[in-house]
């Protein structure tokens, strides 16, 4: 175990990997078996959630910032999709009166 990450949070790696693809399993399960969008966005935002704890895990393992570098774009490109997700569903709401993965289909070319 490193000493840098030993002294910050006294836990191993090992358990900040399980708990990232515990979280990463989770997203993509829920990802893969629901219908609701608005479900299937929170579940996108738990994977990318995970990434960001496993870079950081990482990056203080290793006694480096730069994956926190990486974190930070993470989270911005997480807002953005996150916003134009929302205002995609609140469209497909007012002409579907669902948000129903399974109803969106005419929105196809």
């Amino acid at each position: 175990m490193s000493p840098v990450l030993a002294a910050t949070s006294g836990l191993s790696i090992d358990y900040y990997l399980i708990l990232s693809t515990v979280l990463f399993s989770i997203g993509v399960i829920g990802l893969l078996s629901r219908k609701n969008m608005i479900v299937m966005l929170m579940c996108i935002e738990l994977m990318l959630n995970s990434v960001n704890l496993l870079l950081v895990a990482f990056s203080s393992y290793f006694g480096t910032n730069d994956a926190q570098i990486f974190v930070f774009f993470i989270v911005v490109v997480a807002a953005a999709e996150a916003t134009v997700g929302l205002s995609i569903l609140i469209m497909a709401y007012r002409n579907n009166r669902s948000i129903d993965a399974d109803l969106l289909n005419n929105l196809k070319g």
